[in-house]
């Protein structure tokens, strides 16, 4: 098994998506964040800061994220309907896919 940045990224955002662990996920990032115990550690003075920054980063994101999808999802925004703003049209509005093709 590999270890990589990318596969650590993917881990904690799909736990912070699953609604049974994400009251602990950011319970446990913030602790993280306010523990003198960290993988840099903090003393150290711009190396010590880059992990805690690193992660409260992603944790702003992903959090907001997931609110501005509740918010979306509460307020019926989530549809990918397009609305018809063609006057005096009575059909929906689609998207035609053309392949066109030079011909000399």
């Amino acid at each position: 098994m590999k270890f990589s940045i990318e596969s650590l990224y993917t881990w904690y955002r799909n736990v912070l998506r699953n609604p049974k662990y994400r009251w602990w996920v950011i319970l446990g990032t913030l602790a993280y964040l306010v523990s003198p115990f960290d993988i840099l550690p903090d003393f150290i003075p711009v190396a010590g800061q880059i992990d805690d920054v690193f992660l409260l980063t992603l944790l702003v994101s992903e959090v907001s994220g997931l609110v501005i999808e509740g918010w979306k999802a509460r307020k019926g925004e989530v549809g990918t309907e397009v609305p018809n703003t063609t006057e005096g049209s009575t059909s929906s509005a689609s998207t035609i896919d053309v392949d066109a093709v030079s011909v000399k």
